[in-house]
């Protein structure tokens, strides 16, 4: 890949370090507004072969907030929009695509290929316990975002082990489904404990109940959870930055101690 391009990351990481992320291959499951922009740092960081995963097409309801989503790619699969946004920042990175759901029947041919890590950026309870199910039990590092609709402050976003998490009615659930399937620690999350401030309406009562987002082609009919673009692109950073301390250490990438105003003598 082109030194030059990495330049930035060189300096801060490391010659070795760019290398390892180069011949890395990270497959992303989910490619909406937490995915999307995940994927995003994940390519300007030179990872070096994506496999990515996901059913839906782009919906007018994915503009405010989906990184994928522009009025000229309204109705393609988000597998081939991804790939193509993936290739223009990086033509040297290969890339392979799933349009497929996960669920049970998908599994072999999602774990078909080997990978050195799996970023879960799935939103349905169901297919996101089906996939860290078996990602934890094939031994597959795996890192996971939990529930970014309905919250609006960015403090309060937090990163942890799934088993740890609190506050999140999505992890509880994930955690509730995951430890009856005999699982428990060792699958590191973005979550945020906020108190939401919602009102949920039946989905026959959505104004507009046509729209993709709202009844995938599996034929469930969903809530439309409110959102906020500054919101689910920090949710979708801080997943690649776990996805990165995954592939290169923890410890590369451990801020040093914090300046101490207080330290400083007179």
């Amino acid at each position: 890949m082109r030194s030059e391009q990495f330049l930035r990351i060189t300096r801060l990481l490391g010659e070795e370090l760019v290398e390892v992320l180069h011949t890395k291959t990270v497959m992303v499951v989910g490619l909406g507004a937490v995915g999307g922009m995940c994927l995003e740092s994940l390519v300007r960081c030179g990872i070096g072969r994506l496999i990515l995963v996901d059913f839906d097409t782009v919906g007018i309801t994915n503009l405010n907030r989906q990184i994928l989503a522009t009025y000229d790619t309204l109705g393609m699969p988000k597998t081939e929009v991804a790939k193509q946004r993936v290739l223009s920042i990086n033509p040297e990175c290969e890339v392979k695509t799933l349009s497929l759901f996960v669920q049970e029947q998908t599994m072999d041919q999602i774990f078909s290929e080997k990978v050195d890590l799996i970023v879960d950026a799935i939103d349905s309870l169901n297919p996101k316990c089906t996939l860290l199910q078996t990602a934890y039990e094939r031994n597959i590092p795996v890192v996971s975002s939990m529930g970014a609709a309905l919250r609006r402050d960015p403090s309060l976003i937090r990163t942890g082990d799934l088993m740890d998490t609190y506050g999140c009615p999505l992890a509880k659930q994930v955690r509730s489904n995951l430890r009856k399937r005999g699982i428990s620690r060792g699958i590191e999350v973005v979550f945020s404990p906020e108190l939401v401030r919602y009102t949920y309406k039946d989905p026959d009562e959505e104004a507009h109940a046509d729209f993709n987002e709202q009844i995938s082609n599996q034929g469930r009919k969903r809530n439309v959870l409110g959102s906020i673009p500054t919101i689910t692109s920090i949710f979708g950073q801080n997943l690649a930055h776990l996805a990165l301390r995954k592939l290169v250490g923890e410890n590369e990438l451990s801020g040093q101690e914090a300046w101490n105003p207080n330290a400083i003598k007179k």
